[in-house]
C-alpha cells in the first residue's frame, strides 16, 4: 500500500467493533463498581440506609437539564438576559433541591428481609420486604428490584410515615440446592427524576429449593415385604397399592380410597373400600433412588420428587433411599419436607 493510500478498516475475522468494543468496557467498569460497593457491605437480612451506603447519580433527563441550564446561561451571558439569568438559576436551585429531596427520600429507610419458603425447581422463590420508615415525612416511589444475576422488573411502593409498607419480589430458582439470594437494588426517582438514588442489599439468608416433579411420572413401585412377613404388594398405575376391603363403619376416613369410591359413584354404586392396614403392615413402600428406572440423577431425583408428592397426597407410608441417606418409611408434612430436603441436598 502507497504511502499516500488511506487505511482499509480491520475486516478480518477476529474484527471487534467499535461499538462493542465500548460497551464491553462499560459493562466491565460497572461490574468493577458492583463488586467495590458490595465489598464495603457485608451480607445481612436488615439493611439501614444511611450516607455511607447510599449513592446518587443523575439520570438521562438529569444530564440533558445539565446541558441546558449550560446553554441558558451561555446566552444570558451573550445577550445580557435578566430574565435568562433569573430562568436558569431558578431551573438549577430546583435541581439541587430535588437532589436533597431525593437523598433523603431513600436515607433512613430500614430493610427487612424475611426468610423464603422453599420451592420447587423452576418456580420462583417468593420475597417479602418490610421497608420501616422512621421518620415523619412520607417517602414517596420507593423501587425494589433483583439487581444481579438477572435484573427483573422492580416492585414500587410508597412508606408513610413513622409506618411500615411490604414488598413482594420474585426471583426465578435456577437449580437445585441451598442457593444464596441475588443482589437487591433499593432505588428511587423522586420528586423530579433527574436524580437516582440507589443502594445494593447483600441477604444473608439463603432458599432451600427442591427437585421439580416429574411431570407424568411411571407407576409406584411395587411394596417390598417387611423382613419376617410374607406377601408381595404390587402399585396401579394409579398409585395405589393392592390390599384393600370393604368400608366398615368405624374406618378412619384416610384410610378410604377415595379413587375407587369416584369410580364406583360413576358406575352408580354406593360401595366403598378401605386401605386393609393389617396388609400394609406386612409391606413397605420404598423409593429407591437406585432403581427408580431414570437415566441420570436429576431425572431420578425429579421422579422421586413426583411419587413423594403421590404418595403424600394419598396417605401411604413410605421410605426413601438417597445415596448415603436412608429414610425409614412414615407419612405425614413432617416425613415429606424431610424427604424433600434430603433430595435437594443431594
Amino acid at each position: 500500500m502507497r504511502s499516500g493510500s488511506p487505511a482499509l478498516p480491520d475486516t478480518g475475522p477476529d474484527a471487534v467493533p467499535k461499538a462493542a468494543r465500548t460497551t464491553g468496557t462499560g459493562a466491565r467498569l460497572r461490574q468493577r463498581l458492583r463488586r467495590w460497593i458490595q465489598s464495603r457491605q457485608p451480607r445481612t437480612d436488615t439493611l439501614l440506609q444511611t450516607h455511607r451506603n447510599v449513592y446518587i447519580l443523575p439520570t438521562r433527563p438529569g444530564l440533558m437539564l445539565a446541558l441546558t441550564l449550560l446553554l441558558l446561561l451561555v446566552a444570558s451571558i451573550n445577550y445580557q438576559l435578566n430574565l435568562g439569568y433569573l430562568l436558569t438559576f431558578l431551573l438549577a436551585g430546583s435541581a439541587v433541591v430535588g437532589m436533597h429531596r431525593c437523598h433523603g427520600n431513600l436515607r433512613g429507610l430500614s430493610l427487612h428481609l424475611n426468610p423464603p419458603a422453599p420451592v420447587h425447581a423452576g418456580r420462583a422463590v417468593s420475597l417479602e420486604v418490610r421497608l420501616s420508615n422512621p421518620g415523619r415525612q412520607e417517602r414517596h416511589a420507593i423501587a425494589l428490584l433483583v439487581d444481579e444475576p438477572v435484573r427483573a422488573a422492580p416492585a414500587w411502593t410508597d412508606v408513610p410515615a413513622q409506618g411500615d409498607a411490604v414488598l413482594h419480589l420474585a426471583w426465578p430458582a435456577p437449580k437445585r440446592g441451598r442457593l444464596d439470594l441475588p443482589t437487591l437494588r433499593a432505588q428511587t426517582l423522586f420528586p423530579l427524576g433527574v436524580f437516582r438514588v440507589w443502594s445494593l442489599w447483600q441477604p444473608a439468608a439463603d432458599v432451600l429449593v427442591y427437585p421439580a416433579p416429574e411431570t407424568h411420572p411411571p407407576p409406584l413401585p411395587a411394596g417390598e415385604a417387611v423382613p419376617g412377613h410374607g406377601g408381595h404388594a404390587q402399585a396401579h398405575s394409579s398409585g395405589e397399592l393392592d390390599g384393600v376391603r370393604a368400608y366398615r363403619r368405624g374406618d378412619p376416613m384416610r384410610t378410604v380410597v377415595w379413587r375407587k369410591a369416584a369410580k364406583a359413584f360413576a358406575a352408580g354404586r354406593d360401595d366403598l373400600v378401605s386401605r386393609d392396614l393389617s396388609v400394609s403392615q406386612r409391606q413397605q413402600l420404598w423409593l429407591d433412588h437406585a432403581r427408580c428406572g431414570a437415566p441420570d440423577l436429576e431425572s431420578r431425583l425429579s421422579r422421586l420428587c413426583a411419587w413423594v408428592l403421590l404418595c403424600d397426597r394419598l396417605g401411604l407410608a413410605y421410605g426413601l433411599r438417597l445415596p448415603g441417606v436412608n429414610i425409614p418409611p412414615d407419612q405425614g408434612p413432617a416425613h415429606r419436607t424431610r424427604c424433600l430436603e434430603a433430595m435437594a441436598l443431594c
